[in-house]
């Protein structure tokens, strides 16, 4: 396993941390692996560029025709009125460039044709008219108000040689490839996929139907866990993932089990297990095994989420709940997957928009997520909160297309007050 350039500076000296601080710590003590690997540009959307790509020549490189029409030199045009010149060449896309052509002379060209030296500007079909000759001269009539350099793409007009094509740790979206196509660039230099262990825990979880009893729940964490992690980072460009399942409530098993996926993989992502309970036994296993960083954030839903390593690998260690899962992958886990990749960390656009429901009371000196819808309808913009507030309540996710962020320092929220709610779409969903 390559080392990861990931300082120990995790101390802290608070039993609980606010959500920004725990944002803080991870952001400045995470860097992303060093270990790329060359793709072809027909696999490389989702992957993060490790190296400041440059143009290797103009784009376009030449000048060429913006329109179908007829290229002419701005010189033997006048503005004022309608311009005769006579046709003496057709250029269509992919022909080589005429370097000369007689004065006062047109060019029948179409768009993507490179124009001739000495003309300058297109005159769209639809505007001009034409004439042929007895002597078979073809003539075309230019309309008056053409200005200068008209429907002409210039030479390096896109992006000029030797400029910054794309920045190191952009991961690449379709428009990218576009822009490294269009270049002539099809190998590029990426971060390699991280390698994910997933895994839950907990002696009443099951995955098959027929092992369904009373005491007994279905693991709906892990499934959901990987998919977000597919989803938001780019259907697996990005990452490979591994399920290891469910594990039993056994000590001896589940460290096994970490030590195992801690030699092949770059990092570790549970749920449950991580609180203060007898058979929470993921956290004791991470201190026994690695170092505990942070745990205990003061969010709802959400509080012992815990963070640690356990020799080059990071551990995550998600709450039990699906929907503090869920809340805690968004706020913490994608970002540090994505600076890991190699982006820059991920800041969560807010958008302040007037509340539909009140909060009558909440605890200060805590951040709460509530899950709701942002509606936007006739030119205006609210959020409605959906009715139920339980952490194991995955129906408000289903129903919901925020997060609805209530600051510490609140105590209260009225109706019709500003709230700052985070878009699922942020994260892709």
């Amino acid at each position: 396993m390559p080392t990861k350039d990931i300082n120990d500076c995790f101390q802290h000296d608070k039993d609980r941390l606010t959500h920004f601080e725990a944002i803080e710590i991870l952001k400045s003590n995470i860097t992303p692996l060093k270990r790329a690997e060359s793709v072809h540009l027909r696999k490389a959307t989702g992957r993060v560029l490790t190296a400041t790509i440059t143009a290797p020549r103009p784009i376009p490189a030449h000048r060429n025709a913006a329109v179908d029409g007829y290229a002419y030199n701005d010189a033997d045009y006048n503005p004022e009125q309608s311009t005769n010149l006579t046709v003496r060449a057709r250029i269509k896309a992919g022909d080589p460039v005429l370097n000369q052509l007689e004065t006062a002379s047109a060019a029948r060209i179409f768009t993507g044709a490179p124009m001739p030296t000495p003309l300058t500007s297109v005159a769209m079909q639809e505007d001009c008219k034409t004439e042929i000759k007895p002597d078979g001269t073809e003539i075309v009539t230019l309309p008056k108000g053409l200005k200068p350099n008209a429907n002409c793409r210039a030479a390096g007009e896109d992006t000029q040689k030797g400029a910054p094509l794309i920045e190191a740790g952009t991961r690449l979206k379709p428009q990218h490839i576009a822009a490294l196509a269009a270049a002539g660039i099809h190998e590029i230099t990426t971060n390699a996929p991280i390698k994910i262990a997933c895994l839950s825990t907990g002696d009443e979880l099951i995955d098959k139907p027929d092992e369904f009893a009373v005491g007994k729940v279905f693991d709906s964490n892990r499934p959901m866990l990987k998919a977000l992690t597919q989803q938001t980072t780019k259907n697996q460009a990005n990452t490979a993932i591994t399920d290891l399942g469910i594990l039993k409530d056994d000590p001896k098993i589940i460290e096994q089990t970490l030590i195992n996926a801690a030699q092949t993989h770059d990092v570790i992502i549970t749920s449950a297990g991580a609180s203060k309970g007898e058979e929470d036994h993921i956290i004791n296993s991470l201190t026994k095994l690695g170092t505990r960083h942070l745990w205990q954030v003061a969010i709802k839903p959400g509080r012992p989420m815990s963070f640690g390593q356990i020799g080059d690998c990071l551990f995550i260690g998600l709450p039990g709940n699906p929907v503090a899962a869920f809340v805690c992958y968004l706020l913490y886990a994608h970002p540090l997957l994505c600076r890991l990749s190699g982006e820059p960390w991920p800041e969560p656009p807010r958008f302040s928009v007037p509340a539909n429901f009140c909060v009558a009371s909440k605890k200060p000196d805590r951040r709460e997520f509530l899950r709701g819808q942002l509606v936007i309808k006739d030119g205006e913009s609210w959020v409605e909160k959906y009715q139920k507030d339980g952490s194991g309540l995955i129906t408000s996710l289903t129903r919901s297309n925020c997060l609805i962020e209530l600051e510490e320092s609140q105590t209260s929220l009225k109706q019709g007050e500003l709230v700052n709610v985070l878009p699922f779409s942020t994260w892709g969903l």
